[in-house]
């Protein structure tokens, strides 16, 4: 997988009250992809990014809301989600930055 491939996949992490519970216990990670990503993709991407080994890759399709506004009736976009589960003695950390 190219380098440009690797940032289109991944967008960036979803941070949640779910999403820390799940880190902190089971060590699982969870990002927002983009729409057409597979899971071979995610995971080759989050293990070339992070240099990480990952154990296995879920994902689900989240529904954007319908909302009202002025003008009537909107709707939000539709989106992907990546739980992303590490092996283990593996750990992400999202605050360090690269030097």
């Amino acid at each position: 997988m190219n380098q440009e491939r690797v940032f289109k996949v991944l967008i960036g992490p979803h941070v949640s009250e779910k999403a820390t519970v799940l880190a902190d216990s089971k060590g699982q990670f969870v990002f927002k992809v983009a729409t057409d990503a597979t899971k071979l993709e995610i995971k080759k991407a989050v293990e070339s990014l992070f240099e990480v080994k990952v154990a296995h890759v879920s994902t689900l399709n989240v529904k954007g809301k319908t909302k009202r506004t002025a003008r009537g009736m909107g709707k939000r976009n539709d989106w992907k989600k990546a739980y992303v589960a590490l092996q283990p003695g593996q750990d992400l950390d999202f605050s360090s930055s690269a030097e």
